[in-house]
């Protein structure tokens, strides 16, 4: 008698199956990218002062930052990983807006090494090599432009931090959900967990170090198994579906990587593509492009359950990729430029072959790191003591470590309400912007100009009218302190319940906040803050 075979599931219900075990893979996967984020920030947030100083002055450079994030992304791959431990940066507190939008950039340069990677795989066929290489340099190309364009703008002005700050507050007032001691997710918390695994290691670096490697991992698993979900291996796939129109193209480059999340895995599996003369390099293009976009919604997912400032970092992400796409694929005189330039080099493989790995290793190693040498700043360190009297006419003092770089507008500012020890930690950092008579502290307008001079602002009182009361030549502190060009700030608010005003005294020259006073209606002094001490490190 013949031996009865097992029964097999039909084909539907078998491909049913297949996609609810990738459907909960997936789940899965982005629970444990949610858990790994929050267990970043807590690990970031007991790393120590040293820790916090080193990423600090790491960062304050924005050509330093460009470059750390061009590194760390062509060296893990991802610069989906990169953007999301950046928006952990930034929800910790430990870098400022403005220190985290360069790599941001340079983690868009830095993704783009994989797809050129990809095309050395048909380096001993020429014809097949030189377009692999087109197709591969197209995306470094698109964003090393786009770099050139907008940092810039960024370095000079701050545009994209000002404008994503400001869309941020506008759009995004308030984080998505509220964060205690971890994420407060609809539906699920790992605050509990979190805090536990804290108390657990006690160790800032080795849980820093878990965090990584489980957001990496997620990242990786996440993409893997929606990858399968789609079934995107097949060349024919993409190419009917796909590469139809420049609409459409564009659209499925961002539907899939927003998915994947993962813009590395999308333009990568073009390179063969237009290799194999499957696809043209101009169909090809808009499918980048729209990849380009797609990835920015790894920073919207770790942003949306933290601060203001993560969401801010989040938009500054999609706005670069935006803007590079209008302008460098809207726009048809500059549309052509990133193509061409990628052709040629495709061109120039005919003749050298080694060429396209001359290309990896200076763009992407020898110029960062040479210019993260060139760019490295004489940081001027000072401890600025304060005394201050609160209301209840309790007295204490504080602490602020100011740091500033050469030839930098940017400096930054930590704030210590303890002893300053090696396991002190601040408790406040704050970031200072000076250009011309604008000087911007913690996000607090100070405009530098003629006694008696007004403008009105808001804040989260309300809006208020600030005048500059006086300007001094020099202000004496104390018998063995005086600081110059002292402009006197007048802040008064139209609608206060207390109805209180501040004085606020701004050193223009050493850009510090020389003293504070709150003031009641009758201009009686009931608080104030005053610099005591300030010493050269």
């Amino acid at each position: 008698m013949a031996e009865e075979l097992p029964p097999t599931l039909p084909e539907p219900v078998s491909r049913w199956k297949a996609v609810a075990q990738n459907t909960a893979y997936i789940v899965g996967a982005l629970l444990v990218f949610l858990f790994s984020l929050d267990l970043m920030i807590s690990s970031l947030q007991h790393l120590g002062n040293a820790a916090v100083e080193t990423i600090i002055l790491a960062t304050s450079n924005p050509f330093t930052g460009l470059f750390i994030g061009l590194l760390i992304t062509a060296i893990i791959q991802s610069s989906s990983a990169t953007t999301a431990m950046t928006v952990a940066l930034v929800a910790s507190g430990n870098i400022a807006l403005e220190g985290a939008v360069p790599i941001i950039m340079g983690a868009n340069v830095g993704t783009s090494i994989t797809s050129t990677l990809v095309s050395l795989g048909f380096i001993q066929k020429k014809k097949e090599f030189r377009r692999a290489v087109a197709a591969g340099t197209y995306h470094d190309f698109f964003n090393i432009l786009t770099v050139i364009l907008l940092f810039p703008l960024e370095y000079y002005y701050k545009f994209l931090s000002g404008l994503a700050q400001w869309i941020a507050s506008s759009f995004f007032d308030q984080p998505l959900a509220h964060r205690g001691g971890g994420f407060q997710m609809i539906g699920f918390g790992f605050g509990g967990l979190v805090e536990g695994l804290v108390k657990f290691v006690n160790n800032g670096f080795v849980l820093a170090i878990l965090a990584i490697g489980l957001l990496y991992g997620s990242i990786l698993f996440f993409r893997r198994a929606i990858s399968n979900q789609l079934g995107i291996g097949t060349q024919e796939r993409f190419k009917k579906f796909f590469f139809r129109n420049t609409i459409k193209s564009f659209g499925w480059g961002l539907l899939i990587t927003a998915f994947i999340r993962s813009s590395t895995v999308t333009t990568s599996l073009v390179v063969p593509l237009v290799a194999k003369k499957v696809v043209r390099l101009k169909d090809a293009v808009p499918f980048i492009l729209g990849a380009n976009i797609g990835t920015t919604i790894t920073a919207f997912i770790a942003a949306m359950f933290n601060s203001n400032a993560a969401i801010s970092i989040a938009v500054a992400h999609f706005l670069f990729n935006f803007i590079g796409v209008v302008v460098f694929f809207g726009l048809p005189v500059v549309r052509e430029v990133p193509v061409r330039l990628a052709r040629k080099l495709g061109d120039l493989t005919l003749r050298y072959r080694l060429t396209v790995f001359l290309y990896v290793l200076v763009t992407f190693f020898f110029i960062p790191f040479g210019l993260i040498y060139l760019n490295k700043n004489t940081v001027h360190v000072r401890e600025l003591t304060y005394a201050r009297q609160k209301a209840t006419g309790e007295k204490d003092f504080y602490k602020v470590i100011v740091k500033t770089y050469q030839n930098q507008q940017l400096s930054s500012w930590m704030v210590y309400d303890e002893p300053i020890t090696t396991e002190a930690q601040p408790s406040q950092i704050v970031s200072v912007y000076k250009r011309k008579n604008l000087l911007v502290i913690n996000n607090e307008l100070f405009e530098l100009n003629k006694p008696g001079f007004c403008r009105d602002g808001e804040d989260e009182r309300g809006k208020y009218q600030m005048c500059i009361q006086g300007v001094t030549a020099r202000l004496q502190l104390s018998p063995d302190l005086a600081v110059d060009s002292v402009y006197v700030f007048d802040k008064k608010w139209y609608a206060s319940a207390d109805s209180t005003s501040r004085l606020i005294y701004v050193s223009a020259q050493d850009n510090v906040l020389v003293k504070k006073e709150k003031r009641d209606r009758r201009g009686n002094v009931i608080a104030w803050e005053e610099l005591i001490r300030v010493v050269d490190k």
